[in-house]
């Protein structure tokens, strides 16, 4: 059982890196590690997360949740549009085909929100009514429904110091990062992976706020949905059953992703500059809790691990099957 005791125990056994010189030389995002083996891509979900494009610490299963929740959105949403994913050889670890990644990342927004500096909220508040190219109306207030779901993309950070910045769909073309064709086709198929997965929330009792895809071209030149899906660090989700209460009161939302943690740093003057401070034992079994809920939520599963073994050792003999 994976409750609050269970949880602080394994802090210290969270998922740094792994390394594993056997499989070649390793590469490593903000959150996860990867290995290029036979043209495929062997991705490690590690038990670092990140916000405001630093990483800010380790939260144990973490990773665990995300690969898990990736895999059951990504079969889920095949027949929208082809994904990379092969299969799963461990709760960590996901075998996925090569993609050239493009070089923007795709947000949808069905509220405004976020308190980030690529946020739509944050934008507002400081006054501006043009944001990512799209007008918006005087007096909107935070977690506020938009009247449709809106398309906002940055461009896309890599490495671990890699940063996201707003970028409008008319400069994407422009400036020829994506082609035009590319680029509406990749619209098209955003919002319609948003309305999958805005049904699926609210059936599970969560309201699918927005959410980032990655996409990539396959070695025919497919468009292909890569790096993971509709999990608690991609997406804002927020408790249905609350939401409007809340609202109504001005209060924040009840939300069960990583704003939880973000809004803990911001409280500490923290947006990305400087030291981070480290987070509390409280936050982090915190976090934990809300991501197993959603993972047992969406996909009407019980969140197992085999807690017999330390998670590094399960996952390198995993690797080493691969061999």
């Amino acid at each position: 059982m994976i409750d609050k005791k269970t949880i602080v125990k394994n802090i210290p056994l969270s998922i740094d890196k792994i390394n594993y010189p056997k499989l070649g030389k390793k590469q490593s995002g903000k959150v996860r590690d990867w290995y290029i083996k036979n043209s495929l891509r062997v991705l490690i979900a590690t038990d670092r997360i990140s916000a405001f494009d630093k990483v800010l610490g380790l939260v144990p299963f973490r990773g665990a949740v995300l690969n898990k929740l990736s895999e059951f959105w990504f079969a889920k949403t095949r027949d929208i549009c082809a994904n990379h994913m092969i299969g799963t050889i461990d709760p960590n670890v996901m075998l996925v085909s090569e993609c050239q990644a493009l070089p923007v990342e795709v947000v949808v927004r069905g509220y405004i929100t976020g308190v980030t500096d690529t946020s739509l909220w944050k934008r507002y508040s400081e006054g501006q009514r043009v944001i990512y190219g799209i007008k918006f109306p005087e007096g909107l207030v935070k977690n506020q429904k938009l009247k449709k779901p809106i398309i906002t993309p940055t461009t896309r950070g890599t490495g671990p110091g890699g940063h996201d910045e707003p970028i409008t769909a008319a400069e994407i073309i422009k400036k020829k990062l994506v082609s035009e064709k590319t680029w509406k086709q990749i619209e098209k198929i955003a919002l319609k992976l948003f309305e999958r997965g805005t049904k699926i929330c609210e059936k599970a009792g969560f309201i699918l706020a927005d959410t980032k895809y990655e996409f990539g071209l396959d070695k025919s030149g497919k468009i292909t949905l890569i790096d993971e899906i509709h999990t608690p660090d991609s997406s804002r989700l927020w408790q249905k059953s609350s939401y409007k209460e809340r609202f109504r009161k001005g209060q924040e939302v009840e939300s069960y992703d990583k704003e939880v943690m973000r809004l803990w740093f911001v409280k500490q003057g923290y947006r990305g500059h400087g030291r981070a401070p480290q987070m509390p034992t409280e936050i982090i079994d915190n976090i934990a809790q809300r991501y197993i809920k959603v993972f047992e939520k969406i996909s009407g599963e019980k969140f197992e691990m085999d807690l017999s073994i330390p998670p590094k050792a399960r996952i390198l003999d995993a690797l080493s099957k691969l061999i």
